[in-house]
């Protein structure tokens, strides 16, 4: 481990203190051993800062909350802050097409899905990875979701859980026709499906 991301800061050598990226990456590096070792729940922002051998304050400042952290050290393309309005400003019988909309929007994005796929796959594989995956997505986007439109947990975990799977079979096994359809042609076939599910 370099010298920027000890953990004990009190064993750094004199010299010129880190800078704003050094004390960043310093905070990422500390998060992302935390996260694989606690998951998403386990891993808290003061325990991110002692790690990293900084303040508390530095982490918010350079991440706002755990969920930046979060989105930041597993390079996460989704950021709940900016999709969860989208949601909660649709009609709840507009739903079903607002979510797969949305996932598409992420998902046809090639930089946003890469990140999405190698999580996935790493959720699969390992226990740790897959903790840290489940605990984000159950705490930051599931719950969130069902509470904007008061709608129970396990109909918004079966929609997700529907999506997810179109995306696999159309982006990671490359699935004909799916692979190949149009967003729209996707919007009109999974639409009524997902609002079944939310409405």
């Amino acid at each position: 481990m370099t010298e920027s991301v000890q953990r004990n800061p009190a064993r750094r050598p004199p010299g010129r203190r880190p800078g704003p990226t050094e004390t960043r990456e310093a905070i990422l590096a500390s998060a992302r051993e935390l996260f694989a070792e606690k998951g998403y729940d386990g891993a808290s922002l003061r325990a991110i800062a002692r790690g990293a051998g900084v303040d508390p304050a530095l982490v918010h400042h350079f991440f706002g909350n755990k969920e930046g952290v979060f989105i930041a050290a597993m390079q996460f393309p989704i950021d709940p802050g900016e999709l969860l309005p989208k949601i909660f400003g649709t009609r709840r019988e507009d739903l079903g097409e607002t979510m797969v909309r949305l996932f598409l929007s992420v998902w046809e994005v090639p930089e946003r899905r890469a990140p999405i796929i190698a999580l996935l796959r790493s959720a699969m594989t390992n226990e740790r990875a897959a903790v840290m995956m489940r605990e984000f997505v159950s705490a930051a986007l599931f719950a969130r979701a069902a509470g904007l439109h008061d709608i129970p947990l396990l109909k918004v975990q079966a929609a997700a859980g529907q999506m997810i799977g179109v995306m696999i079979l159309r982006y990671v096994l490359e699935v004909e026709p799916i692979a190949s359809s149009t967003p729209d042609e996707l919007v009109e076939l999974l639409a009524p499906t997902i609002q079944r599910h939310l409405g």
